[in-house]
């Protein structure tokens, strides 16, 4: 009897775990077409992990992302992954921030950039915190394989600070910047040599009026670029230039919530632009709000936005920091953090993608589906 009793009440318990995994798995409401959802890593010798960059290169994909014991922490380093064969390589510890023997500093948000028929590069920061962090870069002629020694960027340059640079329609690379050490402020960094030398441009904000980090760069039609990025002003907010990003407009709010973490998005080659985010709107008054949902809108024209793919909504929080790139076949790769934990990878095909637009900035309604209420900690960084 007492036999069968255990048994039993281990069958209630798996059914009971295999139904809490199930109700927060990727809701099939919002995940038509996704065609690869998997990590990088299941496991790492480090606890914690975040920000990750990818890109496509001439000897396929290759991503990076930040790990050691927590943000902040000296130990955090720089680690690269390739995918071949169709599985991801074991990451190699690419950049640490000795200093010498007695000093020693995080590194922080790497960012991948492939220069067209050139090298690739990987930007990173090394410092105590992002108030004080300084620019590096290293570059790879073999997809990521072998790596140049470290090179500090110049004084005043910081490099990307989170997403990646573009190309221009006149060859120029335009990398998007700020500064946090007065105020949280968006500047660009020009290059006219393929990533040799760069300029930087004056902030496009005061840093406390609207305090804005992080940039994403998109394509419109001619000249026309727009710049959207994270604020602590409870919205993503934007900027345009209409003569290849000489110049911008003031800085503006968007329809889209924002809950003060990083963004990302591409001009997809049918023209349409493809933004991933956190759709939070903060409780309350607050700047800051939880990592969970993470979600993917699609747009036209850059202002109207509709909702296309939840990547994930479990209440536990978080799931942050995307990058997104399309890549040459067409398809739309995602990397971003999975719980401070692992690095998520995601494949997308944007022409299986479902549409409804975001009316008021919230996002539609779906029948059967109900978006899960979160609860505890929501101060993630």
């Amino acid at each position: 009897m007492a036999n069968r009793i255990y048994i039993k009440g281990l069958w209630m318990l798996i059914l009971c775990l295999v139904f809490a995994a199930s109700a927060y798995a990727q809701p099939k409401q919002w995940s038509k077409g996704i065609i690869t959802n998997e990590f990088i890593f299941e496991k790492a010798p480090y606890p914690e992990c975040h920000s990750a960059t990818i890109a496509e290169t001439k000897t396929g994909l290759v991503a990076a992302w930040f790990g050691g014991t927590k943000e902040r922490n000296p130990d955090v380093c720089i680690w690269v992954s390739r995918l071949v064969n169709g599985k991801w390589t074991e990451a190699i510890n690419v950049a640490n921030g000795i200093q010498n023997d007695t000093l020693r500093y995080a590194c922080w948000n790497p960012v991948l950039f492939q220069i067209s028929g050139g090298d690739l590069l990987l930007f990173y920061k090394i410092g105590p915190s992002p108030a004080k962090w300084k620019g590096f870069v290293r570059r790879s002629k073999d997809g990521g394989i072998t790596w140049s020694a470290q090179e500090a960027l110049p004084d005043g340059i910081l490099g990307p600070v989170k997403n990646q640079p573009v190309t221009l329609n006149n060859g120029n690379i335009l990398s998007p910047s700020g500064t946090e050490n007065n105020g949280a402020k968006v500047h660009f960094e020009l290059s006219t040599d393929n990533g040799q030398t760069w300029q930087a441009t004056d902030p496009l904000n005061d840093g406390k009026t609207v305090k804005a980090l992080q940039p994403t760069i998109l394509f419109h039609k001619g000249d026309s670029l727009q710049m959207l990025c994270r604020t602590q002003n409870r919205a993503i907010y934007e900027s345009w230039s209409a003569d290849n990003g000489k110049t911008w407009s003031p800085l503006d709010k968007t329809s889209l919530p924002n809950n003060n973490s990083g963004i990302d998005g591409v001009t997809l080659k049918d023209g349409r632009q493809l933004l991933v985010y956190n759709h939070v709107l903060p409780p309350g008054n607050l700047a800051k709000g939880a990592r969970t949902p993470l979600n993917v809108a699609i747009s036209n024209d850059g202002k109207i936005w509709y909702a296309a793919l939840i990547l994930e909504d479990s209440p536990i929080s978080q799931y942050s920091y995307p990058t997104v790139i399309q890549t040459a076949d067409g398809m739309v790769h995602v990397v971003y953090t999975w719980r401070r934990q692992r690095i998520k990878y995601v494949v997308i095909d944007p022409k299986k993608l479902v549409l409804k637009e975001i009316i008021n900035g919230e996002w539609p309604k779906v029948e059967g589906y109900t978006p899960p209420v979160v609860t505890g900690n929501t101060k993630d960084l």
